[in-house]
């Protein structure tokens, strides 16, 4: 009789080992090997159960002999989720959806399943009741008469039901819920969630569902369970914001259909997400007319242009100690341009506090808006508000240079869209663009000295 094997497989990158080591030997991290059982096959396995709808075994083909297209794409009804996916949900694909618990994982899932008409959704859940997801139901929208509820954490009565139903859509919410009879673990575990995972991505290409699964993020911030969860699904979408504020963002971490580089953009409401299809506007406020500290950049998430407001305030430190406190900006970034400021500049900031802010409650990497920075700090340093038609974006060296961005063309032509006069950019970004095609005046900088004497006289 064949006995239960135990290996030992890395939460972080999937390295599997017969015995228990302090450091992975693949990612070299530190405590995350740990402990999985695979049971013996004394019952059938759960390729076989996922394979029952296969017709035909699929027999080698030459690669010239395939026809290639464009892959068929299903319309989820919302324009975030499609641009996301890159054109909408493909046939036979495995989704995964994380985020952090609250952040509207379940609520984006079932707006979106609800907007599906004409479609068989199976919905299993394995968290809440059917009556509570009716009841959230009925405050998102109208309800889809396609759409079926499935309480069941259960794999082996997952797929019965799927077996009866032929479902064009199964939604798994979630994935760390599920457990399969093969596995002698508690849900939720290694094992389980890779098993389960498994099974359901060979039904997803034998039978041709989509199958989208919502998955837990750790503490880390990075989705829960092994690490070949997101090597064995096709899209790993992560669902991002603060619950503080109204913003959602949903990005594309791995996608085989498409491009990772898109993003959408969501406002959260009362009555479920709202599709936010030009977030500048939503970003910007129209009351900074005379307010210093304040300064508009054009940013770039993914491929999406947007105009962000950089919000600054300097005050003397009150405890001889300055401090420095950002939100939604490399803090140490901060101090790096605050050391520019006073080595290539002359402005003292060394005793004072400096506080920054990038309002709306997203966080933003993108080093364009170095610019709008320092020019917030100076701003509110001296009390001197800036223009308010005036948005910039460049990258501050720390020879106290403006160094090239990309995408140029369409930061511009956001700024303009939105009804800026002037926009401020790096002058090796003018090499090649034609000026007659904006009617926004270009002002081209070189260094950080020049960037002031533009923007304070």
């Amino acid at each position: 009789m064949a006995k239960d094997k135990t290996v030992y497989v890395c939460d972080y990158c999937g390295q599997e080992s017969v015995k228990w080591m302090g450091k992975c030997p693949a990612c070299n991290r530190w405590g995350t090997m740990k402990e999985m059982k695979i049971a013996a096959p004394s019952k059938p396995s759960m390729g076989k159960i996922a394979s029952q709808t296969t017709l035909e075994r699929p027999a080698p083909q030459q690669l010239h002999t395939i026809e290639a297209g464009a892959e068929p794409r299903i319309d989820m009804g919302d324009g975030e989720l499609n641009r996301v996916l890159g054109g909408g949900l493909v046939p036979g694909s495995l989704v995964l959806l994380g985020g952090e618990p609250g952040i509207g994982k379940s609520t984006l899932t079932l707006q979106t399943v609800l907007q599906l008409q004409g479609r068989r959704i199976l919905y299993v859940s394995g968290e809440e009741s059917a009556r509570q997801i009716k009841l959230r139901a009925d405050r998102l929208g109208p309800v889809n008469e396609g759409l079926f509820v499935l309480c069941e954490t259960s794999l082996e009565q997952i797929f019965q039901h799927i077996e009866e139903m032929k479902p064009d859509l199964v939604v798994i919410d979630s994935i760390q819920t599920v457990q399969t009879e093969t596995v002698e673990s508690s849900a939720g575990s290694l094992a389980q969630i890779r098993e389960c995972a498994a099974a359901l991505l060979r039904y997803a290409k034998s039978g041709g569902t989509s199958i989208l699964l919502i998955g837990h993020i750790n503490k880390e911030g990075s989705l829960a369970g092994p690490k070949v969860l997101e090597h064995i699904v096709d899209v790993v979408l992560q669902f991002e914001g603060d619950q503080h504020h109204l913003y959602r963002i949903l990005r594309s971490m791995k996608n085989r259909f498409g491009s990772t580089s898109e993003l959408g953009i969501y406002e959260m409401r009362h009555d479920g997400l709202r599709q936010v299809s030009n977030p500048s506007e939503l970003l910007l406020t129209d009351n900074r007319e005379g307010l210093s500290g304040v300064a508009i950049s054009c940013s770039i998430e993914g491929v999406r242009p947007f105009l962000i407001e950089t919000q600054a305030l300097v005050s003397t430190a009150a405890y001889g100690t300055a401090q420095r406190s950002t939100t939604g900006f490399d803090g140490r970034r901060l101090n790096m341009l605050l050391a520019v400021l006073e080595k290539r500049v002359g402005f003292k900031l060394a005793q004072k506090d400096v506080f920054l802010n990038i309002a709306g409650g997203l966080r933003v990497t993108d080093p364009a808006i170095d610019l709008s920075v320092i020019a917030a700090v100076l701003s509110s340093n001296g009390d001197m508000p800036i223009e308010g038609d005036v948005c910039m974006a460049g990258e501050v060296g720390l020879s106290g240079e403006i160094r090239p961005v990309s995408r140029i063309e369409q930061r511009i032509a956001e700024a303009e869209k939105l009804g800026f006069k002037r926009i401020l950019i790096p002058s090796h970004n003018m090499n090649g663009l034609d000026k007659k095609q904006y009617k926004i005046e270009l002002v081209p900088v070189r260094r950080v000295v020049e960037a002031v004497r533009e923007l304070f006289g």
